[in-house]
């Protein structure tokens, strides 16, 4: 299939142009060592993943600590991916990429697969948000439908009563079940935009899958007299204490009702250019605190990662306040909201997907 065109449009590339510069301007009188403190969380937060591991390992004999402390990595986890996972991605981190590399290797330690996340995010996400078909995040599970087009089928028309019960399997879904068919799933969104998959890269991610399930779950039983159910369930504490967290955090970025969802038409040309795609697709959180800037790495301000994904995000702040003033100059769709306000736009979203197309429109008329 041909990949999706952005609408050409002169004007906005010269505002795009204009843009760039008042954030690179500003950037500069920001000292250099701002990010320092992404590159201590590179040691610091996988020390403390498995800081909990050891804990627990060391209190098998007491159930509460040791679901509690396979509890904490789950959180831990996330804060992983949100901190160091994401930026590497990005480069963000080191200036050597090689460097980069070597902190997205962590994400295969703790379960994911970090060669097909990459592409994932970046040739998928970021190249197409809100796509379908191309978007690897709003890439139909067939239980939930995200995007609005078209009708529910089957279970889909009850999504939003039921949907509380699908979220907390997210990294469940995401580890048995996505890493693989992306890597042997021809049908997928990823086959489209990776030509070729190294074998080499099959056979890494299934030896890491297996080191996981075996650091995570056969250790504990085999060297530490840990219980089988005890080993399986504490395990299963931490995916979903991990899957609710990221989801929490994630959902509201792209999936409401204010954000678009764009169609192609008949020449695979998307309606808006790039620069307009991430205005209409992203959304804000109005939330800005040390939490969500040293826990969270910033992921509140996300209209400035898609527009300037190569920043890290600790400067989000001050680009942030850039694309407001540009926003209001040049009447670009800057949206805004709480978290608690976007996750409800989140459920509307999922409810308003539930029912056919034609009472969507009535609704939205």
């Amino acid at each position: 299939m041909k990949k999706p065109s952005y609408h050409k449009n002169k004007e906005e590339n010269i505002l795009f142009n204009e843009l760039r510069t008042r954030v690179n301007q500003r950037i500069k009188n920001i000292p250099e060592d701002r990010d320092r403190l992404i590159k201590i969380k590179v040691f610091l937060l996988p020390l403390l993943y498995f800081a909990c591991y050891f804990v627990a390992l060391s209190n098998g004999g007491n159930p509460a600590i040791y679901a509690g402390a396979f509890g904490l990595m789950g959180i831990t986890l996330v804060l992983i991916y949100l901190n160091l996972i994401h930026e590497a991605a990005h480069n963000n981190i080191f200036k050597n990429k090689n460097y980069n590399k070597a902190v997205l290797r962590i994400f295969d330690l703790v379960g994911a697969n970090s060669f097909i996340w990459e592409r994932r995010h970046i040739v998928s996400h970021h190249s197409y948000p809100n796509v379908d078909g191309w978007d690897t995040d709003v890439e139909q599970s067939g239980v939930l439908k995200i995007f609005p087009h078209g009708s529910p089928e089957g279970i889909q028309k009850y999504q939003h009563r039921f949907f509380f019960l699908v979220y907390p399997l997210y990294l469940f879904n995401w580890m048995f079940i996505r890493d693989f068919r992306d890597f042997f799933d021809g049908r997928r969104v990823i086959s489209k935009l990776q030509t070729r998959i190294p074998k080499t890269e099959k056979i890494k991610m299934l030896l890491y899958k297996v080191g996981y399930f075996f650091y995570q779950i056969a250790v504990p039983i085999l060297f530490f007299q840990v219980s089988w159910k005890l080993a399986l369930g504490a395990w299963a504490v931490q995916i979903l204490v991990a899957s609710v967290f990221a989801l929490f955090v994630l959902l509201p970025l792209h999936a409401v009702p204010e954000n678009d969802f764009p169609l192609t038409d008949a020449n695979d040309n998307l309606p808006h250019t790039w620069l307009r795609h991430q205005f209409e697709v992203t959304n804000d959180l109005s939330e800005n605190n040390q939490f969500f800037r040293l826990v969270l790495g910033n992921f509140n301000y996300h209209v400035a990662h898609h527009l300037f994904p190569n920043y890290s995000y600790e400067y989000y702040h001050e680009i942030t306040d850039e694309i407001r003033a540009f926003a209001r100059e040049y009447h670009f769709p800057y949206k805004q909201y709480p978290l608690f306000t976007a996750l409800r736009k989140h459920y509307q979203l999922l409810r308003s997907n539930a029912t056919t197309v034609g009472q969507v429109m009535e609704e939205s008329m």
